[in-house]
């Protein structure tokens, strides 16, 4: 029997009524594997490819042949806006059915939530956070809720398998288990999991099952692509004369930017007119200083506002007002936003996405070019690649375009090698060991040190963790009365583990910034970092206030929409670059080839950087002198090995080399003033590195890195070695060293 056949009959309905001539490879393969094993599911297909039906269609014909007494599928999402989203696409799937769909968030009514627990049944849709709180606070409701649970969705599975946060949804997998007495299958969905088998791995430790990945044969997708350049002081300075043919605008403009726009903002205004487009940036800063600017261009030019905003900071009422007009085919507006729309969210027929610069990964781009090339269009993308213009007499680090580097080699690693980025799971993840801890005993109530240690060291995320490494922590923690023992010598929550567990904040495990709300008259806009006091101006909403008043208790600001233009306050936004992609720039600068999606600035300023490095020795020479004894390294490292180097030359060779006034810009060089000489400065690094040291050495002294969430509740030994053995990847660097001692005489040949 076909897939198709084994479906239930409102599901062949249901693709009857949608016009489908045929499943897809995904629906096939997932079918399958559901129908045919009794194994977790890993489905890698690409973005629209029909992932979540894929999953559903099987889960829905076992469910009516067999109707399961409690909730029968748990679907976790990364995002409250993907969870919406896939409530209504499931609720029409599963009406006629008569399956019930459940979604359980911040924002869902607590009526709606009272109904799932009177009466548990079909699919509850829920972030990690969610569930982490449903843990903890309807302990007493689990068996009931999930006894009879038979499969966990994963969606956009690569988000959640990656730091803090992935390593708590396997927990939580694993803790919801033991409660309920289930042992659900777990089917995981991505389009960028970078490294499969490892995530099946995952996916495996923490469920008892084994896992399978199906092999989907992709369909050839083509992409309308294009990256171009530009100054953000003006649009001048280009050579006439470059290198390769560049590539024409791929649609006409549609409007007219003020006079002495921003370039690259005015790029972007003249062709979304009439449109419906995305715009993407990386950070919430950023989004609200673009949309500010892009609605300002509509305010001088007589226009009506068509500039929409979405991040993550905003009200759930802003965030839903633009999501509802972006899923109406009638209005044609863009969205300004960050990574909030990145994930899987069906916003329509979405014309183009925008790039502002260069995203952090691989899976960032893929995620966000997926967003478009839906209901029959190409995917297309437009790169907006922006620089202050070197000044005459720059050093060569200001002369380079490291976003347009990042850019392009971003694009190649997947046009030419199909390389994501892998999931990174932290080796010692001790912050999340305090959380998991806390959580545990929450929602358990007293248990002896050996029972507390019994369920959370089983936990499969914790299996580096020792038990000496716990003994320490759990002393940490009485100390400190975020836990207490009973006259019975048993554990509990301390007075000080209350105020941490009785606050929403603690459900996430990612880090977050202290928040005010921001009020205008009745209207809540958003939250903001850090306000600054009354009578200053803030953005936020894509519109300009002023501050009338802070209430810093009650973390509550007022203000009144003003005109103008300032900054946004929010948190800083750091990017995670794997090494791949700075060797893949390296490569960018050293070839001598073309790139067909790169427009005529994008050609000429590349063109400029090629012959600067040529010139310079850059792609040749990692160490670079900039006259005197000022000297730049430019190691091709990624964020954690880039960090390790900067720690190493620091701690280990500075003393010996005379190096003073390190200045990193992460991840790309290092700046310093260095009494020794070049063939010095190789020989002891190479010697540095071939001696075995701990990775805690490269620590400084008296330092405590509060990298995670929960390190501040830490013992101070456990945050040190979490930072030295999970965060700074010391392999890289030391692999980097030995590939310059290598090359080392080639370059004294080069260098002399």
């Amino acid at each position: 029997m076909n897939v198709f056949d084994r479906y239930a009959p409102f599901i062949q309905d249901f693709i009857y009524q949608n016009s489908w001539e045929s499943l897809r490879a995904v629906q096939v393969a997932a079918g399958d594997a559901v129908f045919n094993t009794d194994c977790n599911v890993l489905l890698c297909a690409s973005t629209a490819s029909g992932k979540t039906e894929a999953a559903f269609f099987p889960i829905l014909t076992l469910f009516t042949e067999d109707m399961p007494s409690s909730v029968g599928a748990i679907y976790i999402g990364p995002l409250k806006a993907l969870i919406n989203d896939q409530f209504m696409r499931l609720n029409d799937l599963c009406r006629e059915a008569d399956i019930p769909v459940w979604h359980w968030h911040g924002d869902v009514s607590q009526s709606h939530k009272n109904k799932l627990l009177k009466n548990p049944s079909g699919i509850l849709q829920i972030t990690p956070e969610s569930l982490e709180a449903l843990l903890l606070h309807k302990h007493s409701y689990v068996a009931k809720l999930f006894g009879d649970l038979r499969f966990i969705v994963i969606d956009e599975v690569h988000s959640l398998m990656r730091g803090d946060r992935g390593g708590q949804t396997l927990c939580l997998i694993e803790r919801l288990m033991r409660l309920s007495g289930s042992k659900p299958r777990i089917i995981g969905l991505s389009a960028t999991v970078g490294d499969p088998e490892s995530a099946g791995r995952l996916l495996s430790e923490c469920s008892g099952r084994r896992t399978v990945i199906p092999k989907i044969e992709a369909s050839g997708v083509k992409w309308r692509l294009s990256m171009e350049h530009f100054y953000i002081d003006g649009d001048g300075g280009y050579e006439k004369e470059h290198e390769g043919e560049a590539l024409p605008e791929l649609d006409i403009a549609t409007d007219k930017a003020p006079r002495n726009a921003d370039p690259g903002m005015g790029y972007i205004f003249e062709h979304t007119r009439g449109k419906k487009c995305l715009v993407f940036v990386n950070s919430r800063e950023e989004c609200e200083a673009v949309t500010t600017t892009l609605r300002r261009y509509c305010e001088e030019r007589n226009e009506p506002d068509r500039f929409l905003i979405h991040h993550g900071n905003l009200s759930a009422a802003y965030r839903e007002t633009a999501e509802a007009v972006m899923k109406d085919e009638q209005q044609f507006k863009t969205t300004v936003t960050t990574a909030t729309l990145e994930l899987g969210i069906d916003i329509g027929r979405l014309e183009r996405a925008f790039q502002i610069d260069a995203p952090f990964t691989v899976s960032s781009f893929l995620q966000r070019m997926g967003r478009t090339g839906r209901r029959g269009l190409p995917p297309e993308m437009w790169f907006v690649m922006r620089e202050e213009q070197p000044e005459a007499r720059a050093m060569l680090p200001a002369t380079v375009p490291w976003t347009l580097l990042q850019g392009i080699a971003l694009v190649q690693l997947y046009t030419e090698e199909r390389w994501v980025e892998p999931q990174r799971m932290d080796k010692y993840p001790y912050s999340l060991l305090y959380h998991q801890t806390m959580a545990t005993l929450a929602s358990c109530g007293e248990a002896s040190p050996a029972a507390l240690a019994s369920k959370v060291l089983s936990l499969s995320t914790f299996k580096q963790v020792s038990q000496e490494d716990y003994r320490l922590l759990l002393r940490h923690l009485l100390s400190t009365d975020q836990i207490q023992r009973t006259d019975e010598g048993g554990l509990i929550v301390g007075l000080a583990g209350e105020r941490q567990v009785n606050n929403f904040k603690f459900y996430a495990v990612f880090q977050e910034n202290e928040e005010y709300t921001v009020r205008s008259h009745s209207q809540e806009l958003g939250t903001i970092v850090m306000p600054p006091p009354p009578g200053e101006k803030i953005a936020i909403a894509g519109h300009v206030w002023i501050v009338e008043e802070v209430d810093h208790k009650r973390k509550l600001v007022y203000c009144d929409l003003v005109k103008g233009k300032v900054p946004a306050y929010f948190g800083q936004c750091p990017g995670d670059i794997n090494t791949k992609v700075l060797e893949r720039m390296r490569q960018v600068l050293i070839e001598d080839k073309g790139y067909p999606y790169l427009m005529k600035n994008a050609v000429a300023r590349l063109s400029e950087a090629r012959k600067t490095a040529r010139n310079s020795g850059l792609t040749e020479r990692p160490l670079i002198n900039l006259g005197g004894d000022m000297w730049c390294l430019f190691p091709w490292l990624g964020s954690y090995a880039f960090l390790a180097m900067e720690r190493f030359l620091k701690l280990k060779c500075a003393k010996e080399l005379g190096i003073s006034a390190l200045d990193p810009s992460r991840p790309y060089f290092i700046q310093f003033k260095m009494k020794a000489g070049e063939k010095e400065f190789f020989d002891v690094l190479a010697n540095e590195a071939a001696k075995e040291f701990d990775p805690m050495e490269l620590v400084y002294k008296g330092e405590v890195p509060l990298f995670e969430k929960y390190d501040e509740f830490l013992p101070d030994e456990l945050v040190r070695k979490g930072f030295a053995y999970g965060v700074l990847d010391i392999d890289g660097m030391k692999s980097r060293i030995r590939s310059w001692a290598k090359n080392a005489l080639y370059m004294i040949k080069f260098l002399y």
